[in-house]
C-alpha cells in the first residue's frame, strides 16, 4: 500500500520516503497542458539515448566491458563532457549504485578514469557506499535507494548490475514484471533517470537488441532505450554498440576501443559492412548445428545454435527444424533431437 492508501503490484515505497504530494492526483487535460514546458527538455544523453526520467538498459555478455562503459558514461554525465562519442548537453548529478567491486577498488578505478577529466566530475558524481545487500524487490531496499537518490539530489541513478538488486527468478515473467514495477517506483519517487546494467541470454541472434536481455518481455514494458555490447571478433580489441529506442529511430552500430591505461573507451569508427544473412537454412546447417552441440539437444538449444551458425532469424531456425524433422534429417525422442542412427 502506498502513501495515499492505494494497493499496487510490486514493492511499496514507505510513507517515510514516499514523495509528498499537495496537488491533486487527477488532472484535466487542460491542467496537464498548462504544466507542459513550452519546449521539450533535452535528453540527458544525445541522440535520444537517455531521456529525462528515462530508463536505459545496458547489456552484453560477461566481461565485455559493460561496467567500464557505464562508469565512463557516468563520469561524462557528471562532467558534462562528451568523452565517448555521446553528446552530453549539461553536467548532471549522478548516483552510482554498484555491487560487483569493493568500494575502495571501485574508487581506484574511478581515480584512473578521472585523470582524463580533472576535477570536472568531482562534485556531481556520487557513490552509494552502502548499496550492497539492499534489494529493490523488498520494501526496505527500495526505500534505501530512494533515500540515497534524494540525499544525492540525483538526476541519474546507475544500477550495476540489475541481478544484484533482487532475488527474483529472471526466467519468470511475473517475477520480472514485479521487479520492473520497483524500477518504475524508484524512478518516480526519485525523479531521476535510470541506467541499468543487465545480462543477456546465453544465445542471441545477430539482430536481437532489446529482446536479447534476460526477462526481456517484462523489460520491454519499462525500458526507453537499449544498448547492447558485443564483440565482433575475439581477435579484435573492440566492442560493437547496437541501439534500440522506444521513441526514436535507432542509431547505426558503432565500434569502441578501450585504452587499458586510462580505462576510457573511444570511437573506433563504424563497424565493417556485413554480408546479408542467408534467409534459407538447408538441412546441412541443421545437421551441423546438432553435431556441434553433441549427440542430442533440446529444441531451444538446437534453434539457438542454428541462429548463431547460420545467422538467421528465430522464425527461420524454427522452420528449418520443422522441415528437417519432417524429412527425417533429424529425429525426436523424449524431448530431444538427434541425428538418425
Amino acid at each position: 500500500m502506498d502513501s495515499v492508501g492505494c494497493h499496487h503490484r510490486g514493492t511499496a515505497v514507505s510513507d517515510t520516503t514516499a514523495k509528498p504530494s499537495a496537488s491533486p492526483a487527477v488532472l484535466s487535460l487542460a491542467q496537464l497542458l498548462e504544466q507542459q514546458p513550452s519546449t521539450a527538455p533535452p535528453c540527458l544523453v544525445e541522440p535520444g539515448l537517455l531521456p529525462p526520467q528515462g530508463i536505459l538498459f545496458v547489456g552484453g555478455e560477461p566481461k565485455v566491458g559493460k561496467s567500464l562503459l557505464v562508469a565512463n558514461l557516468a563520469l561524462s554525465l557528471a562532467a558534462g563532457a562528451d568523452r565517448i562519442g555521446f553528446p552530453i548537453p549539461a553536467p548532471r548529478r549522478v548516483l552510482i549504485c554498484q555491487f560487483e567491486l569493493p568500494v575502495p577498488q571501485f574508487v581506484s578505478r574511478l581515480a584512473i578514469m578521472r585523470r582524463a577529466l580533472g576535477a570536472a566530475a568531482d562534485q556531481h558524481l556520487l557513490v552509494d557506499t552502502r548499496a550492497t545487500g539492499h534489494l529493490l524487490s523488498a520494501a526496505q531496499g527500495l526505500n534505501h535507494f530512494v533515500s540515497a537518490a534524494r540525499a544525492a539530489a540525483a538526476e541519474i541513478i546507475v544500477l550495476d548490475p540489475l541481478y544484484s538488486t533482487h532475488d527474483q527468478d529472471e526466467n519468470d515473467t511475473r517475477a520480472m514484471a514485479a521487479l520492473c514495477q520497483s524500477l518504475l517506483r524508484l524512478r518516480d519517487a526519485s525523479g531521476a533517470a535510470l541506467v541499468v546494467v543487465h545480462h543477456v541470454r546465453k544465445s542471441i541472434g545477430r539482430h536481437e537488441i532489446g529482446s536479447a536481455f534476460r526477462g526481456s518481455s517484462a523489460l520491454h514494458a519499462v525500458g526507453d532505450s537499449y544498448l547492447l555490447l558485443t564483440r565482433p571478433s575475439p581477435q579484435v580489441p573492440t566492442i560493437e554498440l547496437r541501439f534500440q529506442f522506444r521513441y526514436a529511430a535507432a542509431q547505426p552500430p558503432r565500434l569502441l576501443q578501450l585504452d587499458p591505461r586510462t580505462l576510457w573507451f573511444s570511437s573506433a569508427g563504424p563497424p565493417p559492412a556485413r554480408a546479408a544473412p542467408r534467409r534459407k537454412v538447408d538441412k546441412a546447417d541443421v545437421q551441423q548445428a546438432l553435431a556441434d552441440i553433441g549427440h542430442q539437444a533440446r529444441y531451444n538449444q538446437l534453434r539457438d545454435q542454428i541462429m548463431n551458425t547460420a545467422e538467421c532469424s528465430k522464425r527461420t531456425a524454427q522452420l528449418a527444424i520443422s522441415e528437417a524433422h519432417q524429412r527425417g534429417v533429424i529425429v525426436q525422442a523424449n524431448g530431444q533431437y538427434r541425428l538418425p542412427l
